[in-house]
Protein backbone atom coordinates (compact mmCIF):
# COMPACT_ATOMS: atom_id res chain seq x y z
CA UNK A 1 0.00 0.00 0.00
CA UNK A 2 1.13 3.56 -0.71
CA UNK A 3 1.86 5.53 2.45
CA UNK A 4 -0.16 8.72 2.93
CA UNK A 5 1.03 11.77 4.87
CA UNK A 6 -1.37 13.39 7.32
CA UNK A 7 -1.15 16.77 9.03
CA UNK A 8 0.30 15.62 12.36
CA UNK A 9 -0.17 18.93 14.18
CA UNK A 10 -3.84 18.98 13.25
CA UNK A 11 -4.22 15.33 14.19
CA UNK A 12 -2.76 15.84 17.67
CA UNK A 13 -4.81 18.99 18.27
CA UNK A 14 -7.91 17.08 17.19
CA UNK A 15 -7.21 14.41 19.80
CA UNK A 16 -6.51 16.95 22.57
CA UNK A 17 -9.81 18.71 21.88
CA UNK A 18 -11.82 15.50 21.85
CA UNK A 19 -10.28 14.00 24.98
CA UNK A 20 -11.00 17.16 27.01
CA UNK A 21 -14.76 16.79 26.43
CA UNK A 22 -16.71 15.06 29.20
CA UNK A 23 -18.49 12.10 27.70
CA UNK A 24 -19.09 9.14 29.95
CA UNK A 25 -21.32 6.26 28.93
CA UNK A 26 -24.78 7.60 28.13
CA UNK A 27 -23.50 11.19 27.91
CA UNK A 28 -21.73 11.25 24.56
CA UNK A 29 -23.74 14.07 22.96
CA UNK A 30 -21.03 16.76 23.23
CA UNK A 31 -18.40 14.44 21.79
CA UNK A 32 -20.66 13.55 18.87
CA UNK A 33 -21.44 17.23 18.29
CA UNK A 34 -17.73 18.08 18.02
CA UNK A 35 -17.14 15.21 15.60
CA UNK A 36 -20.12 16.15 13.42
CA UNK A 37 -19.13 19.82 13.42
CA UNK A 38 -15.59 18.91 12.31
CA UNK A 39 -16.92 16.80 9.44
CA UNK A 40 -19.27 19.52 8.23
CA UNK A 41 -16.50 22.13 8.41
CA UNK A 42 -14.39 19.80 6.26
CA UNK A 43 -17.10 19.85 3.61
CA UNK A 44 -19.38 16.92 4.40
CA UNK A 45 -23.03 17.40 3.56
CA UNK A 46 -25.13 17.07 6.73
CA UNK A 47 -27.44 14.65 4.91
CA UNK A 48 -24.62 12.09 4.96
CA UNK A 49 -24.85 11.85 8.77
CA UNK A 50 -27.44 9.55 10.32
CA UNK A 51 -28.44 8.74 13.91
CA UNK A 52 -29.76 5.26 14.69
CA UNK A 53 -31.66 5.90 17.95
CA UNK A 54 -29.65 3.23 19.81
CA UNK A 55 -29.92 5.20 23.06
CA UNK A 56 -33.62 4.31 23.19
CA UNK A 57 -32.76 0.60 23.17
CA UNK A 58 -29.70 0.49 25.46
CA UNK A 59 -29.75 -0.78 29.03
CA UNK A 60 -29.32 2.75 30.39
CA UNK A 61 -30.87 5.87 28.94
CA UNK A 62 -28.56 8.15 27.02
CA UNK A 63 -28.46 11.55 25.36
CA UNK A 64 -26.90 10.42 22.08
CA UNK A 65 -27.21 7.62 19.56
CA UNK A 66 -24.61 5.93 17.40
CA UNK A 67 -23.49 8.30 14.64
CA UNK A 68 -23.31 6.77 11.14
CA UNK A 69 -21.46 8.72 8.45
CA UNK A 70 -21.33 7.88 4.73
CA UNK A 71 -18.43 9.62 3.00
CA UNK A 72 -18.91 10.74 -0.61
CA UNK A 73 -17.26 8.62 -3.26
CA UNK A 74 -17.86 5.95 -5.86
CA UNK A 75 -20.32 3.09 -5.52
CA UNK A 76 -17.67 0.80 -6.97
CA UNK A 77 -15.02 -1.19 -5.13
CA UNK A 78 -14.92 -2.83 -1.70
CA UNK A 79 -16.94 -1.06 0.98
CA UNK A 80 -14.90 -0.12 4.05
CA UNK A 81 -16.16 0.57 7.56
CA UNK A 82 -14.23 2.34 10.33
CA UNK A 83 -15.55 2.43 13.90
CA UNK A 84 -14.63 3.72 17.36
CA UNK A 85 -16.53 4.31 20.59
CA UNK A 86 -17.03 7.80 22.00
CA UNK A 87 -17.53 7.13 25.72
CA UNK A 88 -14.92 6.98 28.47
CA UNK A 89 -14.86 5.42 31.94
CA UNK A 90 -15.79 7.66 34.93
CA UNK A 91 -12.18 8.23 36.06
CA UNK A 92 -11.58 10.12 32.80
CA UNK A 93 -14.29 12.72 33.36
CA UNK A 94 -12.58 16.09 33.65
CA UNK A 95 -9.54 15.07 31.61
CA UNK A 96 -7.01 17.90 31.34
CA UNK A 97 -4.52 16.73 28.68
CA UNK A 98 -0.88 17.76 28.72
CA UNK A 99 1.69 17.00 26.01
CA UNK A 100 4.98 15.77 27.46
CA UNK A 101 7.47 14.71 24.80
CA UNK A 102 6.07 11.66 23.00
CA UNK A 103 3.22 11.22 25.46
CA UNK A 104 0.00 12.86 26.55
CA UNK A 105 -1.24 12.57 30.13
CA UNK A 106 -3.92 14.27 32.22
CA UNK A 107 -3.19 16.68 35.05
CA UNK A 108 -4.48 15.73 38.48
CA UNK A 109 -6.14 12.47 39.44
CA UNK A 110 -8.26 11.97 36.33
CA UNK A 111 -7.60 9.51 33.55
CA UNK A 112 -6.76 10.79 30.08
CA UNK A 113 -9.54 9.25 28.01
CA UNK A 114 -7.23 7.94 25.30
CA UNK A 115 -9.58 4.96 25.44
CA UNK A 116 -11.13 5.74 23.13
CA UNK A 117 -10.93 9.36 22.03
CA UNK A 118 -7.71 8.44 20.22
CA UNK A 119 -9.72 6.02 18.07
CA UNK A 120 -12.33 8.68 17.34
CA UNK A 121 -9.66 11.27 16.51
CA UNK A 122 -7.73 8.88 14.24
CA UNK A 123 -10.87 8.11 12.23
CA UNK A 124 -11.91 11.76 12.17
CA UNK A 125 -8.45 12.68 10.86
CA UNK A 126 -8.78 10.12 8.06
CA UNK A 127 -12.26 11.37 7.17
CA UNK A 128 -11.12 15.01 7.02
CA UNK A 129 -8.16 14.05 4.81
CA UNK A 130 -10.46 12.19 2.42
CA UNK A 131 -12.94 15.05 2.29
CA UNK A 132 -10.11 17.46 1.46
CA UNK A 133 -9.07 15.27 -1.45
CA UNK A 134 -12.50 15.83 -2.99
CA UNK A 135 -12.20 12.67 -5.06
CA UNK A 136 -15.35 10.95 -6.25
CA UNK A 137 -13.59 7.85 -7.58
CA UNK A 138 -12.65 6.34 -4.19
CA UNK A 139 -14.47 3.21 -2.96
CA UNK A 140 -17.42 3.66 -0.56
CA UNK A 141 -16.76 4.27 3.15
CA UNK A 142 -19.03 4.24 6.18
CA UNK A 143 -17.85 5.49 9.58
CA UNK A 144 -19.56 4.65 12.86
CA UNK A 145 -18.99 6.45 16.16
CA UNK A 146 -20.45 4.21 18.86
CA UNK A 147 -21.90 4.90 22.30
CA UNK A 148 -21.82 3.10 25.66
CA UNK A 149 -18.98 0.67 24.94
CA UNK A 150 -17.58 0.87 28.46
CA UNK A 151 -20.71 -0.50 30.13
CA UNK A 152 -21.09 -3.65 28.08
CA UNK A 153 -20.81 -2.72 24.38
CA UNK A 154 -24.35 -1.35 24.44
CA UNK A 155 -23.96 0.92 21.42
CA UNK A 156 -22.62 -1.82 19.17
CA UNK A 157 -25.18 -4.26 20.53
CA UNK A 158 -28.06 -1.97 19.56
CA UNK A 159 -26.59 -0.62 16.33
CA UNK A 160 -29.06 -0.43 13.45
CA UNK A 161 -27.24 -2.40 10.70
CA UNK A 162 -29.72 -1.17 8.10
CA UNK A 163 -28.01 2.23 8.26
CA UNK A 164 -24.65 0.59 7.58
CA UNK A 165 -25.38 -1.59 4.56
CA UNK A 166 -23.09 -4.27 3.21
CA UNK A 167 -19.48 -4.09 4.42
CA UNK A 168 -16.55 -5.83 2.70
CA UNK A 169 -13.91 -4.93 5.26
CA UNK A 170 -14.11 -3.35 8.69
CA UNK A 171 -11.63 -1.80 11.12
CA UNK A 172 -12.42 -1.02 14.76
CA UNK A 173 -9.99 1.55 16.21
CA UNK A 174 -9.45 0.81 19.90
CA UNK A 175 -7.12 -1.00 22.23
CA UNK A 176 -3.41 -0.41 22.77
CA UNK A 177 -0.26 -0.57 20.67
CA UNK A 178 -0.53 0.20 16.97
CA UNK A 179 1.15 -3.09 16.02
CA UNK A 180 -1.47 -5.15 17.84
CA UNK A 181 -3.95 -6.69 15.40
CA UNK A 182 -6.84 -8.02 17.46
CA UNK A 183 -8.56 -10.78 15.52
CA UNK A 184 -10.94 -12.03 18.20
CA UNK A 185 -12.19 -11.50 21.72
CA UNK A 186 -13.58 -13.39 24.66
CA UNK A 187 -17.29 -13.72 25.51
CA UNK A 188 -18.71 -12.27 28.71
CA UNK A 189 -21.78 -12.69 30.91
CA UNK A 190 -22.82 -10.67 33.96
CA UNK A 191 -24.86 -11.78 36.94
CA UNK A 192 -26.92 -9.86 39.48
CA UNK A 193 -27.60 -11.69 42.73
CA UNK A 194 -29.95 -10.73 45.55
CA UNK A 195 -29.71 -12.61 48.83
CA UNK A 196 -32.60 -12.16 51.25
CA UNK A 197 -32.20 -13.15 54.87
CA UNK A 198 -34.16 -12.60 58.07
CA UNK A 199 -33.56 -9.47 60.16
CA UNK A 200 -33.08 -9.60 63.93
CA UNK A 201 -31.43 -7.61 66.69
CA UNK A 202 -27.78 -8.59 66.51
CA UNK A 203 -27.27 -8.16 70.26
CA UNK A 204 -30.55 -9.23 71.83
CA UNK A 205 -31.60 -12.11 69.56
CA UNK A 206 -29.14 -12.87 66.77
CA UNK A 207 -30.34 -16.47 66.63
CA UNK A 208 -33.67 -15.23 65.26
CA UNK A 209 -31.97 -13.82 62.19
CA UNK A 210 -30.45 -15.28 59.05
CA UNK A 211 -27.68 -13.06 57.72
CA UNK A 212 -27.51 -12.30 54.00
CA UNK A 213 -23.86 -11.37 54.53
CA UNK A 214 -23.16 -14.87 55.83
CA UNK A 215 -24.85 -16.30 52.74
CA UNK A 216 -22.67 -14.18 50.45
CA UNK A 217 -19.53 -15.14 52.36
CA UNK A 218 -20.35 -18.84 52.17
CA UNK A 219 -20.96 -18.73 48.44
CA UNK A 220 -17.85 -16.71 47.61
CA UNK A 221 -15.64 -18.89 49.83
CA UNK A 222 -17.06 -22.03 48.24
CA UNK A 223 -16.47 -20.79 44.69
CA UNK A 224 -12.94 -19.73 45.55
CA UNK A 225 -12.08 -23.01 47.28
CA UNK A 226 -13.32 -25.07 44.34
CA UNK A 227 -11.49 -23.00 41.73
CA UNK A 228 -14.49 -21.20 40.22
CA UNK A 229 -13.28 -17.64 40.91
CA UNK A 230 -10.36 -15.75 39.38
CA UNK A 231 -8.57 -17.56 36.58
CA UNK A 232 -10.42 -20.83 36.07
CA UNK A 233 -8.87 -23.99 34.72
CA UNK A 234 -11.30 -26.85 35.09
CA UNK A 235 -11.75 -30.10 33.23
CA UNK A 236 -13.50 -29.16 30.03
CA UNK A 237 -12.62 -25.50 29.85
CA UNK A 238 -10.98 -22.29 31.01
CA UNK A 239 -12.11 -18.77 31.73
CA UNK A 240 -12.35 -16.15 34.44
CA UNK A 241 -14.89 -15.14 37.06
CA UNK A 242 -15.18 -12.31 39.53
CA UNK A 243 -17.57 -11.02 42.18
CA UNK A 244 -16.94 -7.31 41.83
CA UNK A 245 -19.67 -5.51 43.78
CA UNK A 246 -21.26 -6.28 47.17
CA UNK A 247 -23.82 -3.97 48.76
CA UNK A 248 -25.84 -4.50 51.91
CA UNK A 249 -26.40 -3.66 55.53
CA UNK A 250 -27.30 -0.46 57.35
CA UNK A 251 -26.21 -1.00 60.95
CA UNK A 252 -23.95 -3.25 63.01
CA UNK A 253 -26.73 -4.11 65.46
CA UNK A 254 -28.98 -5.66 62.82
CA UNK A 255 -28.60 -9.11 61.30
CA UNK A 256 -28.41 -8.07 57.64
CA UNK A 257 -31.57 -9.03 55.74
CA UNK A 258 -30.49 -8.16 52.21
CA UNK A 259 -27.33 -8.16 50.12
CA UNK A 260 -26.97 -7.51 46.38
CA UNK A 261 -23.95 -8.60 44.36
CA UNK A 262 -22.73 -8.16 40.81
CA UNK A 263 -20.46 -10.71 39.20
CA UNK A 264 -19.14 -11.71 35.80
CA UNK A 265 -17.87 -14.74 33.89
CA UNK A 266 -15.73 -14.82 30.75
CA UNK A 267 -14.59 -17.57 28.42
CA UNK A 268 -13.79 -18.10 24.76
CA UNK A 269 -16.09 -21.13 24.97
CA UNK A 270 -19.74 -20.13 25.33
CA UNK A 271 -20.69 -23.48 26.86
CA UNK A 272 -17.99 -23.21 29.50
CA UNK A 273 -18.98 -19.62 30.30
CA UNK A 274 -22.48 -20.95 30.92
CA UNK A 275 -20.98 -23.58 33.24
CA UNK A 276 -19.20 -20.88 35.25
CA UNK A 277 -22.51 -19.03 35.67
CA UNK A 278 -24.21 -22.30 36.67
CA UNK A 279 -21.58 -22.89 39.33
CA UNK A 280 -22.14 -19.38 40.65
CA UNK A 281 -25.89 -19.85 40.78
CA UNK A 282 -25.59 -23.18 42.58
CA UNK A 283 -23.18 -21.75 45.15
CA UNK A 284 -25.38 -18.79 46.04
CA UNK A 285 -28.58 -20.82 46.09
CA UNK A 286 -26.95 -23.43 48.33
CA UNK A 287 -25.59 -20.76 50.66
CA UNK A 288 -29.03 -19.17 51.02
CA UNK A 289 -30.71 -22.52 51.66
CA UNK A 290 -28.14 -23.54 54.28
CA UNK A 291 -28.32 -20.31 56.29
CA UNK A 292 -31.27 -20.54 58.68
CA UNK A 293 -32.44 -19.02 61.94
CA UNK A 294 -33.34 -20.88 65.14
CA UNK A 295 -36.81 -21.60 63.79
CA UNK A 296 -35.43 -23.28 60.67
CA UNK A 297 -36.36 -20.47 58.30
CA UNK A 298 -33.68 -20.02 55.65
CA UNK A 299 -32.66 -17.33 53.22
CA UNK A 300 -33.60 -16.85 49.58
CA UNK A 301 -31.56 -16.23 46.45
CA UNK A 302 -32.60 -14.40 43.29
CA UNK A 303 -30.06 -14.91 40.50
CA UNK A 304 -30.24 -13.24 37.09
CA UNK A 305 -27.65 -13.18 34.32
CA UNK A 306 -27.33 -11.71 30.85
CA UNK A 307 -24.85 -12.20 28.03
CA UNK A 308 -22.88 -9.02 27.36
CA UNK A 309 -21.15 -10.32 24.25
CA UNK A 310 -20.32 -13.58 22.55
CA UNK A 311 -16.77 -14.66 21.76
CA UNK A 312 -15.55 -14.50 18.18
CA UNK A 313 -12.40 -15.08 16.15
CA UNK A 314 -11.76 -13.98 12.57
CA UNK A 315 -10.37 -16.39 9.99
CA UNK A 316 -6.62 -16.40 9.43
CA UNK A 317 -7.12 -15.15 5.88
CA UNK A 318 -9.76 -12.55 6.71
CA UNK A 319 -9.39 -9.71 4.17
CA UNK A 320 -9.60 -6.97 6.80
CA UNK A 321 -6.83 -8.56 8.84
CA UNK A 322 -4.57 -8.97 5.83
CA UNK A 323 -5.16 -5.41 4.61
CA UNK A 324 -4.47 -3.96 8.07
CA UNK A 325 -1.22 -5.90 8.30
CA UNK A 326 -0.17 -4.60 4.88
CA UNK A 327 -0.89 -1.03 5.97
CA UNK A 328 1.14 -1.43 9.15
CA UNK A 329 4.07 -2.96 7.31
CA UNK A 330 4.02 -0.14 4.77
CA UNK A 331 4.73 2.39 7.56
CA UNK A 332 7.50 0.29 9.05
CA UNK A 333 5.56 -1.38 11.84
CA UNK A 334 5.63 -5.12 12.50
CA UNK A 335 2.09 -6.35 13.23
CA UNK A 336 1.28 -9.21 15.57
CA UNK A 337 -2.04 -10.95 16.04
CA UNK A 338 -3.81 -11.32 19.37
CA UNK A 339 -7.14 -12.46 20.78
CA UNK A 340 -8.43 -10.11 23.46
CA UNK A 341 -9.37 -11.15 26.99
CA UNK A 342 -11.97 -8.39 27.19
CA UNK A 343 -14.95 -7.45 25.09
CA UNK A 344 -14.77 -5.15 22.06
CA UNK A 345 -17.36 -3.44 19.90
CA UNK A 346 -16.17 -5.96 17.31
CA UNK A 347 -17.91 -8.72 19.31
CA UNK A 348 -21.31 -7.27 18.51
CA UNK A 349 -20.35 -6.09 15.04
CA UNK A 350 -19.71 -9.77 14.30
CA UNK A 351 -23.27 -10.58 15.39
CA UNK A 352 -24.50 -7.91 12.94
CA UNK A 353 -22.62 -9.66 10.13
CA UNK A 354 -19.62 -7.29 10.15
CA UNK A 355 -16.21 -8.95 10.54
CA UNK A 356 -14.15 -6.19 12.13
CA UNK A 357 -10.48 -6.38 13.06
CA UNK A 358 -9.39 -4.10 15.91
CA UNK A 359 -6.32 -1.88 15.65
CA UNK A 360 -4.65 -0.06 18.55
CA UNK A 361 -4.31 3.72 18.70
CA UNK A 362 -1.53 4.18 21.27
CA UNK A 363 -3.57 3.89 24.47
CA UNK A 364 -1.54 2.89 27.55
CA UNK A 365 -2.58 2.16 31.17
CA UNK A 366 -6.23 2.56 30.26
CA UNK A 367 -8.93 2.99 32.93
CA UNK A 368 -6.41 4.44 35.40
CA UNK A 369 -5.28 7.90 36.50
CA UNK A 370 -1.89 7.05 34.93
CA UNK A 371 -3.35 6.61 31.45
CA UNK A 372 -1.12 7.80 28.62
CA UNK A 373 -1.32 8.31 24.87
CA UNK A 374 1.75 7.26 22.92
CA UNK A 375 1.85 10.04 20.32
CA UNK A 376 3.89 8.20 17.65
CA UNK A 377 1.49 5.24 17.86
CA UNK A 378 -1.53 7.55 17.69
CA UNK A 379 -0.15 9.36 14.62
CA UNK A 380 0.59 5.99 13.04
CA UNK A 381 -3.06 5.03 13.62
CA UNK A 382 -4.09 8.25 11.87
CA UNK A 383 -1.92 7.34 8.89
CA UNK A 384 -3.27 3.78 8.77
CA UNK A 385 -6.89 4.95 8.94
CA UNK A 386 -6.23 7.45 6.16
CA UNK A 387 -4.56 4.81 3.98
CA UNK A 388 -7.51 2.46 4.42
CA UNK A 389 -10.06 4.94 3.09
CA UNK A 390 -8.08 7.20 0.76
CA UNK A 391 -6.74 4.65 -1.69
CA UNK A 392 -8.52 2.74 -4.42
CA UNK A 393 -7.45 -0.70 -3.19
CA UNK A 394 -8.93 -3.78 -4.86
Amino acid sequence: MKEIVVNEDEALTRYLELTAINGGSGNERDVAARIVDSLIQAGLDESAIRYDGAETRTRISGNCSNVVVHLPGSDKGPRTMLSAHMDTVPICLGSDPVVDGDQVYSRGETGLGADNRSGCAAILTAAVERLRLGRTDLPPVVIVFLIQEEIGLEGARHLDPALIGHVDRAFNFDGGAIEKVTTGAIGGERAEITLTGIPAHAGAAPEKGASAIVMAAKAIADLDARGWLGRIEQQGGSGTANVGVIQGGDATNVVTPRVTLRAEARSHDAAFRTEIISQMRAAFESAAASTANIDGNCGKCEFNSRVDYEAFCLADDDPSVELLEQALQSIGRQPYRQVAGGGLDANWLKVHGINAVTVGCGQENIHTADERLNIPDYLAACRVATMLICQAND
